[in-house]
């Protein structure tokens, strides 16, 4: 009987048109209809994206499995970038229900994390090219899936790059909001730094990892003063494209000195020569 019904119910459904069009986006359009609602089944992978994206944020990060993930990942990787065993901090939230309520918390490190960064960096003269920062923020999945081959990426084309790149030690934060990465490459003495962050999940991105970059990091700076790489993952921005981003937003912050709004990502832009031979058609 049960088939019956099925096979019924699959007759009762009328397609939508536009249905073809969601083998180029995970957005939920041409669901189709049955009678005046959606059909059962569209109605169930919502409420079960529902789910997946509420999990993404209270789920705790699992500290083992990433710092293990980072180095194993480091043992193929040229160690005189500076690539050291992950420092584990933690922000002033000290739980998740502080987090979500006082975003404010979650942008400084505790008292303990504050010494445990100032006794890595003793001499202060030392100063790094790089801070990488990975932060859980509202997806622990998204750091977890992510974040440790994005990293080993990252370093393979540093390593690459003409330029001597000095990293900091690779930090991981927990209940951290993005603006805790400049109060880490301040306290790390580091020209720039890098948060790895998982963004406030979507009904159909459970798992996407956000990219902060600021130059001269320190405490009291704001959204204008970074720049920004979102939705890296696996079905987003692939790890190669969101790589060659990276490295150019690092390229022309080093050069300019600068980040944030007065940086721009020219990456997928086609520049078009100016030919001062050219006449102006309005006056021939």
């Amino acid at each position: 009987m049960s088939n019956i019904k099925k096979a019924n119910d699959k007759q009762n459904v009328v397609e939508n048109p536009w249905a073809a069009l969601r083998e180029y986006t995970d957005a939920r359009i041409g669901l189709g209809r049955a009678g005046v609602s959606i059909p059962t089944t569209e109605s169930l992978n919502f409420q079960l994206a529902h789910a997946q994206a509420q999990d993404a944020v209270h789920l705790p990060l699992d500290v083992e499995t990433v710092i293990e993930q980072l180095e194993n990942a480091n043992l193929s990787l040229n160690q005189e970038l500076g690539i050291f065993t992950p420092i584990l901090l933690h922000s002033q939230a000290i739980n998740r229900t502080t987090y979500l309520q006082r975003p404010d918390l979650g942008r400084r490190l505790d008292k303990k994390s504050i010494e445990t960064l100032k006794k890595v960096n003793t001499l202060k003269d030392e100063e790094y090219d790089l801070s990488i920062v990975v932060v859980d923020g509202l997806s622990s999945l998204a750091i977890k899936e992510n974040a440790a081959i994005f990293i080993k990426k990252l370093v393979e084309e540093l390593n690459i790059d003409k330029e001597f790149w000095t990293l900091a030690p690779i930090t991981i934060i927990q209940q951290g909001r993005v603006a805790i990465g400049d109060e880490v490459g301040e306290i790390l003495n580091s020209k720039t730094s890098i948060v790895l962050i998982g963004e406030r999940p979507g009904l159909s991105s459970p798992d996407s990892m956000g990219l902060y970059l600021t130059y001269n990091p320190k405490i009291g700076l704001t959204d204008e003063s970074r720049n920004c790489i979102s939705n890296i993952r696996v079905e987003g921005l692939s790890y190669e494209e969101g790589i060659k981003k990276a490295m150019y937003l690092l390229k022309e912050s080093r050069r300019l000195e600068l980040s944030g709004v007065n940086l721009k990502d020219r990456t997928t832009q086609t520049i078009i020569e100016n030919k001062t031979d050219e006449e102006n058609f309005l006056i021939k």
